[in-house]
């Protein structure tokens, strides 16, 4: 791969990955605009992943320490008589939040017929799906006051915020920070509280989807022209954009709403949906 491929990709990836704007569908686009497939696509998107799931572990360091120092006690509190403590509530939410979407997701990948992934990949579910859901988005971000935040969530919302992700599992253009950033909102959380939550329950199936990518990379027979040292140019590149596209995020949302975002979503669906055949995309 050439490395203006790798520097496109890298950088898409990293700065879409967290942004409201759905990387699946900005990532399929370019990988079909580049010609990946089969073992090459399976190491880049796996190397990338590994270099935003970086970017997210560092940026929120504390919380991810918090979780973590969390889990013993959340392990020993259905044999304790005492409530959790704020790092073991953290950990809670974060565990609740997956076993739906990491459901969906299994099943998704085993048990869909290739025909049937195929059409959900397609241009046009991408174009519709970003007009949707940012459409979703606007009104969940204008709809009322919203000024809870993560340590006063309860369980139902971390469940259904956490389920929420596997509608963009299924749905390239959705996506996944998108989505749960909208039903937090919708819920009454504030915006930046909104993209935390979304950031940290992420994490976790940032991880898994990277290991899912190795494991089929270690699978595949047929020969590619990607090389690991390209892999390791794609995730470092990755955490670095990955890094500054949270950091512009967290900023911009402590100071202004989701509109930019909508607008981006609105204006991109409609350019796949009116301009693909053009564009050579279908």
């Amino acid at each position: 791969m050439s490395l203006l491929q790798l520097l496109l990709i890298s950088l898409i990836q990293g700065v879409t990955e967290w942004l409201p704007i759905s990387s699946s569908g900005h990532v399929l686009l370019a990988a079909d605009f580049l010609g990946l497939e089969g073992r090459d696509e399976y190491l880049i998107n796996a190397m990338a992943h590994l270099g935003t799931l970086l970017a997210v572990l560092i940026y929120f360091w504390r919380d991810m320490l918090r979780a973590a120092s969390g889990l013993p006690e959340l392990v020993r509190s259905p044999f304790q008589d005492k409530p959790l403590s704020p790092s073991g509530d953290l950990a809670r939410h974060i565990l609740l939040s997956l076993p739906i979407a990491l459901a969906v997701i299994l099943l998704y990948e085993t048990m869909l017929p290739d025909d049937a992934k195929t059409a959900l990949r397609s241009v046009w579910t991408v174009g519709a799906t970003t007009i949707l859901f940012g459409l979703a988005l606007w009104w969940a971000d204008i709809k009322g006051p919203q000024i809870r935040t993560v340590e006063t969530m309860s369980l139902k919302d971390s469940i259904l915020i956490g389920a929420s992700q596997a509608i963009a599992a299924l749905l390239p253009g959705t996506s996944r920070s998108g989505i749960t950033m909208t039903l937090a909102r919708a819920l009454g959380y504030e915006r930046t509280e909104a993209a935390r939550f979304s950031m940290l329950i992420g994490a976790p199936l940032l991880a898994a989807a990277g290991l899912y990518a190795l494991l089929q990379l270690a699978g595949a027979t047929e020969a590619g022209v990607a090389t690991l040292q390209d892999g390791l140019i794609v995730a470092v590149l990755s955490f670095g954009s990955g890094f500054a596209s949270i950091f512009v995020l967290m900023a911009l949302l402590a100071r202004i709403s989701f509109l930019p975002f909508v607008i981006y979503r609105l204006i991109l669906g409609a350019l796949l949906l009116i301009g693909a055949p053009w564009l050579g995309l279908i």
